[in-house]
């Protein structure tokens, strides 16, 4: 019987969910890696088991469909796996008004940052506490620290990462489980490319980090135990002079770097 940590990634074929998943396969765990891109998931899981001698499932699966957590969840079961940890880092954006942007592309917005999200800590997280032990790590965003114009939805998804992330650790304090909210800013990623934000002045300000070095960032932070982890100072000062800022400034300013650099 395998009695190594076993912990899902979603969102694992690129990015931050790539480099986080990385990070527990360098200490030992096994992963179960979850995205669209199958071809690239076995790449990626051969590399993790070929690197670091741990197993690495691939489950390839689309996240905006609704529901699809239990489906994820009972390939999980069939494989035989017990999840240890989850890291909810599969996500995306789009820039643009609320009103000019596909409602199916808004819609699948919410099914990924937020409902199955939510979905797979729902069905994931009993089983921890019946253990008292293992953790969610979710990967939120700066964005959820104030409204975000012309990216409207996503700004709310995040809003709603950051606020569950810390409503759920307060609530299995004390059991042995864990809840982190990784807020990372600006990052290297596809995402970039998918939300049509390459020449914003967000990212033109070249505080952009590599998403290895958030991830590492992440991943001590929840070995830690802390409910909250903003990498890079430029991140953290943005983050959190949110909160002395009145909401309407900050989403002027949420307005002023989404524009073209």
């Amino acid at each position: 019987m395998n009695s190594r940590e076993t912990v899902l990634v979603t969102g694992a074929s690129s990015g931050i969910g790539a480099e986080l998943a990385r990070c527990f396969a360098r200490s030992g765990s096994d992963v179960a890696l979850l995205a669209r891109r199958e071809e690239a998931l076995n790449e990626h899981a051969q590399s993790l088991q070929d690197t670091y001698g741990v197993a690495a499932h691939v489950l390839p699966f689309d996240l905006s469909t609704p529901g699809i957590g239990r489906e994820v969840v009972d390939r999980v079961d069939a494989l035989g796996l017990t999840i240890d940890v989850l890291v909810n880092n599969a996500g995306f954006g789009n820039r643009g008004s609320f009103v000019d942007t596909e409602d199916r592309e808004q819609l699948d917005m919410i099914n990924v940052n937020i409902s199955a999200l939510t979905h797979l800590a729902r069905l994931l997280l009993p089983g921890m506490l019946d253990r008292g032990r293992g953790g969610i790590l979710n990967v939120g965003s700066t964005a959820g620290f104030q409204p975000g114009p012309n990216m409207a939805v996503y700004y709310a998804t995040k809003a709603y990462v950051l606020s569950f992330s810390e409503a759920l650790a307060q609530e299995v304090s004390g059991s042995g489980v864990t809840v982190t909210c990784l807020a990372p800013g600006p990052t290297k990623t596809d995402f970039a490319d998918r939300a049509e934000m390459h020449d914003t002045l967000l990212f033109e300000s070249g505080a952009a980090m590599s998403p290895a070095a958030v991830a590492n960032y992440g991943y001590d932070a929840f070995r830690r135990g802390d409910t909250l982890a903003v990498p890079g100072l430029p991140n953290k000062v943005g983050a959190f002079a949110t909160r002395f800022l009145p909401r309407s400034v900050a989403s002027k300013v949420a307005a002023y770097l989404h524009r073209d650099g």
